[in-house]
């Protein structure tokens, strides 16, 4: 298996939408779009985010932890389904990615700035892959492999977060 970053077939299509599995890890549709399908991914994650922030911290982390390994066993099995190891139509590692890089706004003041610098921070860690996440994009592959980028991309996102909230409360 591979990386690919073609459109789906429409018999690839069908095939990811059968199952459960495939359903998730295209983000519940989300990863169907035509284009910029990891941004459409972590824009609808903030749909579930909405109500996720609101369980404070142990009940999120545990969210995360949860939605990490069914995130792994769906993309595995969407994966395998479609012979290609991290097609672009998989976004539900954004889900993960981007609620990792929401973090921090279990502890600072909401406001809509700080949210959307969240966004932005994920995709700009999610498409430049700085040091070690296209290392690691590249060398860790299966269900696990689409994940762990993203984790590691919204960690770093996390991390410049709560330093811009801190900062901006100074």
């Amino acid at each position: 298996m591979n990386v690919e970053r073609k459109k789906l077939t429409s018999e690839q299509r069908r095939t990811l939408l059968e199952s459960p599995a495939g359903w998730l890890a295209c983000g519940l549709g989300s990863g169907l779009a035509p284009v910029a399908q990891g941004t459409f991914g972590s824009l609808a994650a903030l749909i579930p985010w909405w109500w996720l922030h609101r369980l404070g911290v142990p009940a999120y982390v545990a969210m995360l932890c949860i939605g990490f390994v069914i995130g792994v066993w769906a993309c595995e099995i969407a994966g395998r389904r479609l012979r290609v190891d991290d097609h672009r139509s998989l976004v539900w590692d954004e889900f993960i990615g981007q609620w990792i890089a929401l973090l921090p706004l279990q502890w600072l003041p909401f406001s809509w700035p700080m949210l959307a610098a969240g966004f932005v921070l994920f995709r700009l860690f999610d498409v430049s892959k700085p040091w070690p996440i296209g290392w690691v994009d590249r060398r860790v592959k299966g269900g696990f492999g689409v994940m762990i980028d993203d984790v590691i991309a919204g960690v770093f996102a996390a991390i410049v977060l709560a330093l811009l909230g801190y900062l901006l409360a100074r």
